[in-house]
């Protein structure tokens, strides 16, 4: 004998039923977000050796080269960095530009990135966006994996 439902019954069930398999679909969905992340997440076996996180630094002064994608194109830039005592003094960017709208980008950068980072521990640094650049931040993250590399006491 087959059950009938009232019209009535049929919205009441799915009223139920769709907060139910709406969560299931959003625990499938983050589930596969963080395996994915995990993966992503995964070094590259071709990936710079980075310094540990509160490692002590040689004080001085020291350079290198970040790269990075701009619509334009690759861009890169020049970062300086002054340590004493694991603490920046100094930083200054020298930049790169191919093109106006990076010279405009990587300008607005350099200036602004001395108020961010002047007075701060260099393994807090977590540069992401400096006076609406947030491009050329890649490329001084890069250059600062570098400087710990170079800086970091053995």
């Amino acid at each position: 004998m087959s059950a009938m439902f009232t019209s009535s019954a049929r919205m009441k069930a799915a009223r139920i039923a769709a907060p139910i398999g709406a969560a299931a679909a959003l625990l499938s969905t983050l589930t596969g977000c963080s395996t994915a992340a995990t993966e992503a997440g995964a070094p590259a076996a071709d990936a710079p050796v980075t310094a540990p996180v509160n490692a002590n630094y040689t004080d001085g002064t020291f350079e290198a080269d970040g790269a990075y994608q701009s619509p334009n194109g690759s861009e890169n830039i020049t970062v300086i960095v002054s340590l004493k005592d694991n603490i920046v003094t100094d930083v200054e960017v020298v930049t790169n530009p191919t093109n106006p709208t990076t010279a405009s980008y990587q300008g607005q950068f350099s200036d602004g990135i001395g108020a961010l980072v002047v007075g701060e521990d260099i393994d807090a640094l977590d540069v992401t966006v400096v006076a609406g650049s947030s491009l050329t931040s890649q490329g001084f993250r890069e250059a600062l994996t570098v400087i710990k590399a170079d800086a970091l006491e053995s």
